[in-house]
This record gives C-alpha cells, sequence and structure tokens, in this order.
C-alpha cells in the first residue's frame, strides 16, 4: 500500500522542484511559507502571483525587475529575498557589461538595516556611479517605487505603475516570511544562478 504524503510536504516539495527547474537550486524559503500558510494557501498564492512576475520579467528584464526587488525587499528589511535578487542582479550586470555595479550583493543585502529612505539613497547613488542610459532610466523607476510606497494611492493604470503594485504587494509576502523564518539566503533567484561559468568569472572579478 503506497504511503499516503502530507501535503504540506507534497506543496514543498513541488516548489523546491520548480525552483531547481527555473534556478539551479532548491530555494530555502519554500519549506517556511508552507508552514506558515499551508499547502493549499501557498500553491493558490503562488498560482496567483508568479505568472505576473514572469511577465514583468520578460518584459522589463532582469536588471529592473531585480532591482526594484531588492529595493522593497530591503526597506523590509528581509535578508533573504534581498541578497537572492541581488546576487542575481549582480551576475546580470556583468554579464551584460563585463563590469561590476558599484555595490557587490552583500552591500546590498547589508542595506537591509537601514530604513527605506536610506536604502533607496544608496541604490540610487549606486547607478549614479555606474552611469549609462541602462542605469539613468532604471533611476526613473526606482524614484517610482518610492512615490508609489510612500503613497500607495498615488499609483495609476499606467502599466508600469501597476507592476511596481504588484512586486510591492508580492514581495511583501515573500518577506513577511523570509523575516518571520529567519530564512537562510541561498543563490540567485534567476535561472543565470545555473550559468556556473558566469559565477566562477563573477567570483574572480571580485577577488574571491
Amino acid at each position: 500500500m503506497a504511503a499516503v504524503v502530507a501535503p504540506s510536504k507534497l506543496a514543498t516539495t513541488i516548489l523546491e522542484t520548480v525552483s531547481r527547474s527555473l534556478w539551479g537550486l532548491k530555494a530555502n524559503l519554500m519549506s517556511d511559507i508552507v508552514e506558515r500558510h499551508g499547502a493549499r494557501g501557498t500553491l493558490k498564492w503562488f498560482a496567483s502571483n508568479m505568472a505576473t512576475y514572469e511577465k514583468i520579467l520578460k518584459s522589463w528584464g532582469p536588471l529592473r525587475t531585480h532591482l526594484l526587488a531588492v529595493a522593497i525587499s530591503a526597506s523590509n528589511g528581509c535578508q533573504y529575498c534581498t541578497y537572492g535578487h541581488a546576487y542575481a542582479y549582480q551576475l546580470h550586470w556583468f554579464e551584460q557589461f563585463d563590469e561590476l555595479f558599484p555595490l557587490d550583493e552583500h552591500e546590498m543585502t547589508a542595506l537591509g538595516a537601514l530604513d527605506q529612505d536610506d536604502v533607496i539613497d544608496a541604490l540610487d547613488a549606486a547607478l549614479s556611479r555606474a552611469g549609462g542610459r541602462r542605469a539613468d532610466e532604471d533611476r526613473y523607476w526606482l524614484a517610482r517605487l518610492v512615490s508609489i510606497l510612500d503613497e500607495p494611492n498615488l499609483a495609476t493604470r499606467e502599466q508600469g505603475d501597476v507592476w511596481i503594485a504588484h512586486l510591492v504587494e508580492m514581495f511583501g509576502f515573500l518577506n513577511s516570511c523570509g523575516i518571520d523564518a529567519q530564512t537562510a539566503p541561498d543563490e540567485a533567484h534567476d535561472p543565470i544562478n545555473k550559468d556556473l561559468e558566469l559565477r566562477s568569472r563573477y567570483d574572480e572579478r571580485r577577488g574571491r
């Protein structure tokens, strides 16, 4: 007779399998989310949120999407999500420009100890130091994020505002789980995490 698998165990296995397929790692947060919200609630949440996130990632690209994820997560004080998206940001920046971003993933994660204004100022200053059209465009979206964080009613029906509002709500949920469980950071939350050769070159350039 086949053993009955508990719903929480099954949900965790499903989500960890998905994260391994997408990112090449068994994401540490998955079991913590299931523990706090139950199997059904967790799977329903992922089904309701991840399609929009993937659409944002495809349309805006990984740099802008991960930058905003870092800004939101650091402002909320979640080390787990901040590190995962900061590391993804670093790898994409290095791959696209063959240079290092002024703040590394550990420095970006450490911003979580600051208040929201200081987090945003630090990221904005780093983008300014990086320079270029890419950085200037994303400084605009960082400023737009601040406006919506400060006054959610300012969000319009423009697609950019709708997507920012989605990211704020989505990472608010994930961040609360990571903070409550004190989830240990793992790796980059992006398919680029599977590029081990790029990660090795990135570490070498960082002098690690």
